[in-house]
């Protein structure tokens, strides 16, 4: 068979037929975990520049359950569908096998096994198939599972990206990781770990263990103890829980510090967001909210540290396709250590 002929073929064509539909979790209008439903829809056709996937795994983050919700009102506004959902299909983080190329597409073959970030090319992790352009694709390294490269893409690079692009880390300075055992907060604290910071980890009681097992230097259950009240100072902190103002957070850091916010809840958002700039402008305090930019390299990096062993995704607990209703669900209600993925 040529390789031009092998491109062209449907992913099943070896049954003898050409399926034209898949299994998804779709929706049509806003609300919560009860308005999905798992359907049949069309299977993709991948274009010229396309890569259709076959998807093996896939990770739940919170930007699902706000597109879901459509909430905060924002998230309409950036991804479309003001009344109702623009992209019908949720999920961003997959992994999974090259099925079929498009005619122009070089650096993919079938069988192939990738991963990627879709937020940038409208979705649909939650399907059996997905395509996208071949360039938002990054290898998997072989050693690595699917299931482990699903839970990477998002949460990965978003502590990738906040710790060393916009908190500035430096290797010797001291980090504290607010949320440590949320979905980016487990990556975070093992990624400053990798790059050479020493890692103060706040979580509740239960989670304790798991935030020791993979690398902070200190733990503190916050049921115990209000980190803002402690002596010590900070160069850098993480946020990823949102549960103190950063005029507090300011307390802790030190004359040259650097707060990021990451994540929590829409008001502590908006508040980072609109007075991040001035507290930054009264003294050597820096305050900053962190956006995510997806990228294809820093994505392939965060799989590198995958396949050394630097960092090893956590991961809560599995579900199957038919299940994201209630993975998402436990997701939004805080039921969770690391990432939660469907298989």
């Amino acid at each position: 068979m040529t390789a031009r002929k092998q491109r062209a073929e449907s992913p099943h064509s070896t049954t003898g037929h050409e399926p034209t539909t898949m299994t998804a979790v779709v929706y049509s209008e806003y609300g919560g975990p009860e308005v999905l439903r798992l359907d049949e829809v069309d299977l993709p056709t991948p274009g010229d520049d396309d890569v259709l996937v076959r998807v093996m795994a896939r990770s739940v983050n919170a930007g699902d359950w706000h597109l879901l919700r459509g909430t905060p009102f924002l998230v309409r506004l950036v991804y479309g569908g003001y009344r109702k959902p623009k992209f019908p299909i949720l999920g961003v983080d997959i992994a999974g096998r090259v099925e079929a190329v498009g005619m122009n597409v070089v650096d993919f073959q079938s069988g192939d096994e990738v991963v990627a970030d879709l937020s940038k090319n409208g979705f649909g992790g939650f399907a059996e198939y997905v395509s996208l352009p071949a360039s938002a694709v990054v290898r998997k390294p072989a050693t690595v599972s699917f299931e482990a490269a699903a839970a990477a893409p998002t949460a990965g690079v978003a502590a990738l990206q906040a710790l060393r692009d916009v908190g500035k880390l430096q290797s010797g300075e001291t980090v504290l990781v607010n949320g440590a055992s949320g979905g980016v907060g487990t990556f975070a604290v093992q990624i400053a770990k990798f790059l050479g910071a020493e890692v103060t980890a706040v979580c509740s009681t239960a989670k304790m263990e798991t935030v020791r097992a993979i690398g902070a230097d200190h733990v503190i259950d916050y049921t115990q103890e209000d980190v803002t009240e402690r002596e010590t100072e900070y160069d850098l902190i993480l946020d990823a829980a949102g549960t103190h103002s950063m005029r507090s957070y300011a307390r802790v850091l030190r004359p040259t510090g650097r707060y990021v916010f990451v994540g929590g809840p829409t008001r502590r958002f908006v508040t980072a967001l609109l007075a991040g700039p001035m507290l930054s402008m009264t003294g050597g305090k820096r305050f900053r909210t962190f956006m995510l930019n997806p990228d294809r390299d820093d994505l392939a990096f965060v799989m590198e540290l995958l396949e050394s062993g630097d960092v090893e995704p956590v991961i809560d607990r599995q579900y199957h396709l038919g299940e994201v209703p209630a993975a998402i669900q436990d997701l939004e209600a805080g039921r969770v250590t690391g990432k939660l993925v469907v298989v």
